[in-house]
């Protein structure tokens, strides 16, 4: 900014208007400074000054000039057009954006060389240090997971460590900034923040050393009696009514709201949290806890809803909270549910009860745990025929807020993949094993500190299967949609992968499914120092998120064999055509199932409370009234829809097959 000494009239005005300065001589102005819209402001140190031009309107059609009134600024650089009035204390070591809105604040202040919560320490999972996370601006869900998981990889710990506190030392400095056009108002503290543009800051109660990663695109908004320490917010975050943070790290587009308190936790995209409390948390997208009883503690979680007055113990003896857990991607726990530590949960698996057996059903998804008599008992692969399972795979997509452009964490949404697939081949491989050991007419399986029921175990030889065949299916068309054969040579050069990456086992890091063979790759080149920064390691991520189509079938043309007893590479036309046969039914047969489990949310016994002076007649209409006939449901409606559009995607590929022969 062309920045101009004050003139003799300019400061004799500012003195009239009840301005003060230690030194006038210390203060700079822009060109077109109009010393009349100061008032009743103290100066000291070095201050620049911007041209205050333009108004403020405010809802109710109130409206004020910018300028300064009723404050004290210290070594501040304030830019154009700018509104500060009603400051308690004093505004010191700041510079201050274009259009910004300051009013009614105590204090503002960056009093030591900062680096606003770059690599401050967060300690998760496990409360007495070991997997510390260091803040840093632009962490995503999967760099996290890797700091926090991987303490067996020393080097490539370090290394990680070293580039965030690079990072963090490049952006440290004894100056705060205040972007252009927040809004900072009716607020108490705020010492050590660097504010982003477009954020709004509203009758918060004290920010202390972190970040506030606002943006046009995403602006984020922090609201009343909040309270937050050594943190960063990330864009299109909302926090409020409340809410209090400590060494926490709040991904884009996160909801935290209604007195919830957080310490020492790691909340990625999409997140909602209100009422209850998080303690050494590693919460990945779309993890949601909204009740004043719940307590997430030491645990990683990931498209998690969890109930009221779920609780989990990270004491398991008398050595302190040095325990941990992981309930893996789009669990559920429900009303009062709790799980001592260690344990781990199967992805998209319903938790009920008391849980204190350290139970791992990592390798059986899909599944219900159930305390019987305070025992596990698990029933695995029965959540795949339940309904909301596949609509909360539907709703996480449409529920992303992200508004930037510049999207921090790669979420994939699949609810089949490489890993849960993979993991189901797993299950039916120890499902078959157990009953080789105890044998086929058991009536219980005992497996990982859990009970299986005999009749439960048949059954989810049968639900796995049909998800494996319906994903696998699912895979080969695709492969073939859209294109006219001419020949068997043709449909098997066309099935060849094109991607070299995808083989063997994956993981879900957070959100993002990548090849373990892949992530070896990159920790090879973070430890050999290839990789120095942490941009490409972010691009890492983001590049194989965009692959990952391409490497999915390379998994499924790897794996095809053990589940049809066929190569790809030899397959003829009449076993595509068994196996779309086979893919129809599997797709339809499981659609029923979820169909059959839709109807019974319209059950008479589902109408209790309906109707309520009314006749039997009266609870059905008014039933249906609220929530429509159960035909005309519209999620009932896709699942008929789905059926009939899968029996005709499968016979027009039968069709093709017919035309070349073998």
């Amino acid at each position: 900014m062309k920045t101009r000494p004050l003139t003799a009239a300019e400061i004799a005005a500012l003195q009239s208007t009840g301005c003060t300065s230690t030194d006038w001589q210390q203060i700079n102005v822009s060109p077109d400074f109009n010393p009349r819209w100061v008032e009743r402001t103290r100066f000291s140190g070095d201050v620049t000054l911007g041209s205050f031009t333009g108004e403020f309107t405010f809802p109710g059609g109130v409206s004020a000039h910018s300028g300064i009134r009723d404050a004290w600024i210290h070594n501040c650089t304030i830019g154009d057009g700018v509104l500060i009035k009603g400051v308690g204390n004093y505004i010191a070591g700041y510079d201050i954006g274009p259009g910004c809105h300051i009013a009614n604040v105590d204090r503002i202040v960056c009093d030591e060389k900062s680096t606003f919560g770059n690599n401050s320490p967060v300690s998760v999972l496990n409360e007495t240090g070991g997997r510390e996370v260091p803040l840093v601006d632009n962490l995503s869900a999967s760099l996290a997971y890797v700091i926090a998981m991987y303490r067996h990889r020393p080097g490539l710990i370090a290394r990680l460590q070293e580039m965030i506190a690079r990072y963090a030392a490049g952006i440290a400095s004894d100056r705060g900034t205040i972007g252009p056009g927040v809004k900072i108002v009716n607020t108490g503290t705020i010492r050590n923040v660097r504010i982003g543009e477009g954020a709004v800051i509203d009758h918060a109660t004290r920010l202390e050393n972190g970040s506030i990663n606002s943006n046009p695109s995403a602006p984020v908004y922090i609201g009343n009696n909040v309270i937050a320490r050594d943190f960063i917010v990330s864009s299109g975050a909302e926090i409020s009514d409340g809410a209090t943070l400590k060494h926490c790290f709040v991904g884009q587009s996160c909801r935290v709201s209604g007195g919830f308190f957080a310490h020492d936790s790691l909340m990625f995209s999409n997140c909602d949290f209100a009422c209850g409390e998080a303690c050494a948390i590693f919460a990945g997208p779309f993890t949601v806890s909204q009740h004043k009883s719940s307590l997430l503690i030491a645990g990683m979680f990931s498209f998690l809803n969890a109930g009221s007055g779920s609780n989990q113990s990270n004491h398991m003896y008398k050595l302190g909270p040095i325990h941990q857990g992981v309930v893996e991607r789009g669990s559920k726990t429900t009303s009062d549910s709790f799980i001592l530590w260690p344990a781990r949960v199967g992805a998209f698996s319903l938790v009920m009860g008391r849980h204190d057996q350290h139970s791992d059903t990592s390798d059986m998804p899909f599944s219900y745990l159930i305390e019987q008599n305070n025992e596990t008992w698990l029933a695995p692969g029965v959540n795949l025929r339940s309904v909301g399972t596949i609509r909360d795979a539907q709703k996480w997509p449409r529920r992303d807020r992200r508004r930037d452009p510049h999207r921090l964490d790669m979420i994939n949404y699949n609810l089949l993949s490489p890993f849960t697939v993979g993991k189901m081949m797993r299950a039916r491989g120890i499902l078959r094993n157990l009953q080789a050991v105890s044998g086929e007419t058991s009536g219980v399986y005992y497996y990982q500190n859990a009970r299986i029921k005999g009749s439960a175990l048949r059954r989810a030889l049968d639900y796995y299967d049909i998800a494996i065949r319906k994903f696998m299916g699912n895979s080969i068309i695709k492969r073939l949609e859209g294109i006219d054969f001419r020949s068997i040579e043709q449909v098997r050069e066309r099935l060849r992968p094109t991607e070299p990456d995808g083989r063997g086992e994956w993981i879900d890091l957070s959100g993002l499914f990548i090849p373990k063979e892949a992530l070896e790759d990159l920790f090879a080149a973070i430890e050999k120092g290839t990789i120095t920064t942490l941009g490409p390691v972010e691009d890492f991520f983001r590049d194989i998120h965009s692959r990952y189509y391409d490497m999915e079938w390379t998994w499924v043309y790897d794996v095809w064999h053990s589940v049809y007893g066929v190569r790809l590479e030899e397959i003829t036309a009449a076993e595509i055509i068994d196996t779309v046969r086979g893919w129809q039914q599997a797709v339809i047969g499981l659609d029923e199932m979820i169909y059959d489990d839709a109807r019974k949310e319209f059950s008479l016994s589902s109408m209790t409370g309906f109707g309520i002076d009314g006749s039997e007649g009266d609870k059905r209409l008014d039933f249906e009234g609220v929530r429509g006939a159960f035909e005309t449901n519209s999620f009932v409606e896709a699942v008929k829809r789905h059926i009939v559009e899968k029996r005709a995607l499968g016979d027009e590929l039968i069709e093709r097959m017919n035309s070349i022969g073998s």
